[in-house]
């Protein structure tokens, strides 16, 4: 069960970041798809390793 909790908060972080992101871009100087890459990439492994490490 651990596992699974800390893959859930992860994928939650995910999805809320992301969906801040593309609300929020304009495309000055970004690519779109290249920026939220990247904030879903940093925003899974916070919301996965925060969990982990707070238990």
């Amino acid at each position: 069960m651990g596992f699974s909790k800390h893959l859930v908060n992860g994928i939650i972080s995910t999805v809320i970041s992301v969906a801040i992101t593309a609300y929020g871009a304009d495309g000055d100087g970004w690519s779109t798809e290249e920026l939220l890459l990247s904030v879903a990439v940093s925003a899974f492994l916070s919301g996965f390793f925060t969990s982990y490490f707070a238990e």
